[in-house]
């Protein structure tokens, strides 16, 4: 699993849909996952910090889990089919964990306000990210091209461990 940080919220420039973009560590890959207007609106506003006069969904939401001693320990997509993405939320009491099935939206507008990692499959980063640092994954690509071309049968035997005609 790979974790990622909410990069923020775009607009799809054909459709005007709302995007939550995550992001990983390196900053090389992102993940853009379509989400509604409202739940848009929720992660705006974890990520501004505004606290509503009265709890909206997420915000009820974060007053169970502390009325009943809960913790969201992280959210985890876990997959894509058919263009939608799958996530759950990995929520402890005590010594009990449980998994509860959540759109990736819910479970990253909780996520924020909970402080909680959001973690990734890598197959799902894989079929679904974009290459955010095209030049940094270029010049990866030519160093580990360039490594290939100066490498020697011996080295291979040297980095092994093992001596000439041995296997394992």
């Amino acid at each position: 699993m790979i974790e990622m940080k909410v990069a923020g919220i775009a607009l799809d420039a054909a459709t005007r849909s709302p995007i939550v973009l995550l992001r990983d560590a390196t900053e090389r890959r992102a993940l853009p996952i379509y989400i509604g207007q409202e739940q848009a609106k929720a992660i705006i506003s974890a990520i501004e910090g505004h606290k509503p006069p009265r709890p909206l969904t997420h915000d009820l939401m974060v007053n169970f889990l502390e009325a009943w001693s809960l913790t969201l320990e992280r959210i985890v997509i876990h997959s894509l089919q058919d263009n939608t993405f799958y996530a759950v939320l990995i929520v402890r009491q005590g010594e009990v964990k449980k998994e509860i099935d959540a759109r990736p939206s819910d479970a990253i507008a909780l996520a924020l306000r909970t402080n909680c990692p959001i973690w990734v499959m890598e197959e799902v980063v894989a079929d679904a990210s974009i290459p955010v640092d095209r030049d940094a994954d270029e010049a990866e690509r030519r160093a580990f091209r360039e490594f290939i071309s100066n490498l020697r049968p011996e080295d291979l035997i040297k980095r092994s461990g093992l001596g000439p005609g041995e296997t394992s």
